[in-house]
């Protein structure tokens, strides 16, 4: 493995743990420690824990924060959000293509941390700084930073017990700031499993001493420790897209399904114009779910057909080892890729029987309440 990857403070813990390790984004990270079925469905039936540190955070503060915000994203900040709440937004170029989709804590008033993907901490820094026309001070936080999560039905009576605050009455999409075992923390009730969690950001200094409080606890409650795996299997289920796969430079919001994380009312932002001309145009391509009719599985970049023709390929697909099927997304165009759609995907120049479904293929009933 390259010397240049990057690794998070909890390496050695890792290692220490027997995980498996791969090049992820630039970093050295686990991609399981057991096997990736196991620790994919204790998430779903008990609760595990995951090492997110690759994960970026910019802080964005002072005066012009708000007003550079509302230009660089597409979600509405200024209209839903309020000290202790949680925004996920796309963050477009000119042409609306989607440069990163992110998370925005407002941490005050004149303050924000924006979570970016590990890949793009970088680049979405560099577009950050090169759209500062407001004077707001713009920091990358990423190496100070700690982020574990902690995912699955029974993570909020163990953080609960771990915790100096009432966990229970965070809702979804809000964030507390409190101790874990007396350890500084933002305790943030969101997730990327499609499950009732949380995600824990306390400074590297504290990060080994984090992981060890919560790891005794996961363990003695049947839990486990989860990889990039499981990670990827269990967001599929969900119908979450992943930047570099479903969603990227080259397809917008509206394409993306994420028309919803799209404020065209709340004034200018980079990609707007490009946004509203193509909602008038009509969208051309769409993301969709499906899932195979075989005990086939389709894999990223696998060609789609559909009457003979070729259509697309798929952006992410596996087995989903929760409904025992293989699932995944991919662009189809809008008249073909209606729920209940037959398609084709070709697995080694065999075509194998698909069908659109809706996305989310599995969201747990307390999402859903």
């Amino acid at each position: 493995m390259s010397e240049d990857l990057k690794r998070t403070t909890l390496y050695h813990t890792h290692t220490q743990l027997g995980a498996k390790l791969i090049e992820f984004g630039g970093w050295e990270m686990p991609v399981q420690y057991s096997n990736i079925i196991e620790e994919h469905l204790t998430v779903r039936s008990k609760m595990g824990m995951f090492d997110l540190s690759h994960m970026g955070e910019i802080e964005i503060s002072g005066k012009g924060a708000l007003k550079l915000l509302q230009r660089l994203i597409t979600n509405d900040a200024a209209g839903k959000l309020v000290d202790g709440r949680v925004l996920y937004s796309p963050m477009c170029n000119l042409a609306g293509g989607i440069i990163d989709d992110l998370l925005v804590y407002r941490l005050a008033e004149d303050r924000y941390m924006l979570v970016v993907n590990a890949s793009n901490i970088r680049q979405d820094f560099e577009w950050i700084c090169a759209n500062n026309n407001e004077n707001a001070e713009v920091e990358d936080h990423s190496n100070r930073t700690v982020l574990i999560a902690l995912q699955g039905q029974s993570s909020v009576q163990t953080l609960q017990m771990l915790s100096d605050i009432d966990v229970t009455t965070i809702k979804y999409y809000w964030f507390q700031e409190g101790h874990i075992q007396g350890i500084p923390v933002i305790i943030s009730r969101t997730g990327y499993t499609g499950e009732v969690g949380f995600e824990l950001y306390t400074g590297s200094c504290y990060g080994a001493t984090l992981w060890d409080s919560l790891y005794k606890s996961v363990i003695a409650e049947e839990g486990l420790p989860v990889g990039l795996g499981a990670r990827d299997t269990l967001r599929l289920e969900a119908g979450l897209p992943l930047h570099g796969n479903d969603i990227d430079q080259t397809t917008t919001p509206f394409e993306s399904r994420l028309n919803w994380a799209v404020s065209l009312k709340k004034g200018d932002f980079i990609g707007r114009e490009a946004l509203i001309e193509q909602k008038k145009q009509g969208i051309v391509n769409r993301l969709i779910g499906f899932r195979m009719l075989d005990r086939s599985i389709a894999r990223s970049h696998y060609p789609i057909y559909q009457d003979g023709e070729c259509i697309s390929e798929v952006t992410s697909g596996g087995l989903s080892p929760t409904l025992g099927v293989s699932i995944g997304l991919a662009y189809l165009p809008s008249g073909k890729g209606k729920v209940g759609s037959k398609i084709e995907i070709q697995i080694r120049q065999k075509l194998h029987p698909a069908e659109v479904v809706p996305i989310p293929f599995y969201r747990s009933q307390e999402l859903t309440a």
